[in-house]
Order: structure tokens, then sequence, then C-alpha cells
């Protein structure tokens, strides 16, 4: 049957695609005061066609909004998270310890922050809760359009700006031409707004084959977990999510190499479902803003980081769409000791000072 359809990998799959042993120790994390929430959206319909009878959505929230004179909510923040995450992915020291404390470019004392768990992610339904391969071949489209009912049944009725990562970064641009004028302002962060095709996909379709060719897979109807088609497509996740210069500061010896392989594969063998995995990695099969950019008139900041392997700057594609959204910025950080290839969209320390300038220029007029 045709497809239908972890310190930064700890919690992150393609958002969470960088490793303990490429980053520094992070600082302690904070306990924060996150508020559960979930909505149900009743006989949702998938671009397919395909419809749910109930699409439960989960998200957590800090802060309180804010209503303008008008009416109109005018402090809450979007951030979305990647492939494989969820709404706890943003709540790593990496980046909540820099970005929600008091004084902080999202101080949750000033923002209202909303972080979802996508569909098929988290505690939202995801084809793991019984459905398996039945369950509706979602698509990023789909899923905009799911936070966008979940903000409404929320009564959030206009963001201060979107800022997403890997994933949640394709679905930000996704975002500015399909709800134009919602959010004051955009931040994708490590992705580009074409159709994912050349390596980046060559890699995704690898890693669904994987599991899909091995017998133990069973059209996704497993009783146990497909052990080696797993293994091998979250080796294939290794290496996208990797950065050459931290691997080898950080495994320089053959020994330690081979050890960082083994507990990475612990780790995510033990937290990754394939069914699961196959829906997410192949959500973006459709995904390709570059026809509507002209329509994402938000001030936009865009920023990947050059050792970037699953969206490497000699392609050129960023500094060419950028040109095509009338406010748009595109950063591109250098390789540095600070940057882990593409998990450096949640270390916000090497970042923040850009985000900081971007939320005063775009502050809206009294």
């Amino acid at each position: 049957m045709p497809f239908r359809t972890t310190l930064i990998a700890a919690v992150l799959l393609l958002c969470r695609l960088s490793t303990p042993s490429q980053t520094p120790t992070s600082p302690p994390s904070h306990v924060w005061p996150a508020v559960d929430g979930t909505v149900v959206l009743d006989d949702f319909r998938f671009g397919t066609g395909e419809t749910l009878p109930h699409l439960k959505l989960h998200y957590l929230t800090l802060g309180t909004p804010h209503r303008n004179p008008a009416g109109q909510t005018d402090n809450a923040i979007l951030l979305l998270h990647g492939t494989g995450g969820s709404a706890h992915s943003l709540l790593n020291p990496l980046f909540s310890n820099v970005l929600f404390v008091p004084g902080g470019v999202l101080d949750i004392q000033k923002y209202f922050i909303i972080l979802p768990d996508d569909i098929g992610h988290g505690q939202s339904s995801k084809p793991s809760d019984g459905l398996h391969m039945r369950f509706p071949a979602y698509d990023y489209d789909d899923m905009v359009r799911s936070q966008r009912l979940m903000l409404d049944a929320m009564h959030v009725d206009h963001l201060r700006f979107v800022l997403g990562t890997s994933m949640g970064c394709m679905q930000t641009f996704v975002w500015g031409e399909t709800y134009p004028g919602f959010a004051d302002a955009l931040a994708p962060f490590a992705c580009l707004p074409v159709e994912l095709a050349g390596r980046n996909r060559m890699m995704r379709y690898m890693a669904i084959q994987a599991i899909q060719l091995d017998p133990a897979w069973m059209e996704g109807e497993y009783k146990t977990q497909p052990q080696q088609g797993l293994r091998t497509a979250n080796e294939i996740i290794l290496i996208m999510g990797s950065s050459p210069l931290q691997m080898q500061k950080n495994a320089p010896t053959r020994e330690l190499a081979e050890q960082y392989v083994d507990r990475f594969l612990k780790a995510r063998m033990a937290s990754t479902d394939a069914n699961d995995f196959l829906y997410y990695i192949n959500a973006s099969r459709n995904y390709n803003p570059e026809p509507r950019l002209e329509r994402i008139t938000a001030p936009v900041l865009w920023i990947n980081s050059a050792d970037d392997f699953i969206n490497p700057p000699e392609l050129g594609i960023a500094q060419q769409m950028v040109k095509r959204m009338p406010h748009a910025r595109f950063i591109l950080l250098p390789i540095t000791e600070q940057t882990v290839g593409h998990g450096t969209h949640t270390k916000a320390a090497v970042w923040k000072d850009d985000l900081a300038e971007f939320m005063r220029e775009t502050e809206p007029k009294p």
C-alpha cells in the first residue's frame, strides 16, 4: 500500500537534530509556570479530503493575554516546534532560559506565549493513538489551519508574531501567505521557502523507505517497533542534524564517536514510534510557499546558519527568495564555536540580539 500520507536532539527530530555532545552543558532549566490546554476540533477535514470526527490539539501557554483599547489581542506569540517535537521542545533551557526570563526578548511577564503540539505530535492526535496508517495524511497546510482554529477557540484574534523552528519555520512561511495580517511579524528560523527536493527530500525518502521496507513494519500494524528500519531512519536523522565542527570537537576519537552514535540511537529508539515518524517526516511532501511569497507582506526576520546540513547556504536559495517578500530580512549566521548546525535555531544566545532588534522595529504604533 502506498504511503499516505536528542543538548538539542534529546527533545527536538528535524527540530531536535543536534545532540548533547554537540553543545556545551545546558544551563539549569527553569520550572516554567506553563498552563496546559486542549482544543477539540470536530469533523476536521484534511487537505486530502479525509476527516477526523475529533481532532485533539494540545498546547501550553505562558503569561497572560492582553487586549488593546479596540479589544484585540496584542501580546500573543505563537511558537512552533520542529518535526518530531512538541509544545515542550521550546522549553529547552537553551531557548527558554534566554528568552522567557524577566527582561528577556520574550519575557512572559509581558507576552502571552502559546506553544502547540502539532497534529501528529506530543499529546495531540497522532497515528500511534490507534488509527496507525489509517490516520489522515496531514501536511503543513493542515497543521497551520488547525493552529488558526485552535487560536479561535482560545479567543486569540491577533498575534504579535509567529516564530517557528525547522518544521515550524516552514509553517511560519505558510502562516504568512495563508493568513496575511493576522500576525504583526514573522520569524522563520532554519528552513527554506521552497519545495523540499534535492538532498533534503532524498534523506527523508530514505528514512521513510527504511521503515516501510522492514518486514517487521507490517503495513503499520506491527506489535513491536520495526527495529532495523527504525534504526536506519534514526541514523539518517543523526546525519541530517550533524555539525562537523561540533562533532569533531566533542567526539575526537574513534571510541568517542562510536559511543556518541550508540547513545543517540539508544535514546531515539526508545522514544520513536515508526508510524508517527513516517507521518511527520512525510508531512513536508507538498510544502512549497515559493509561488506565493509576494503575499507575505508582514515584516520577516529569517535566520539560517551556515553549518546547517539540511539547508546548506551554497544553494543560494535564501538570497534569492528573500527578495520576493517586500519586508523581509535574511541573516546567515557564520559557523562559529557557538553554532551547532541545524539545531542553532534553538540556541537563542546566538541570535537573540537580532530578534530583540526585530521586536523593536516591528512594535505596533500606538
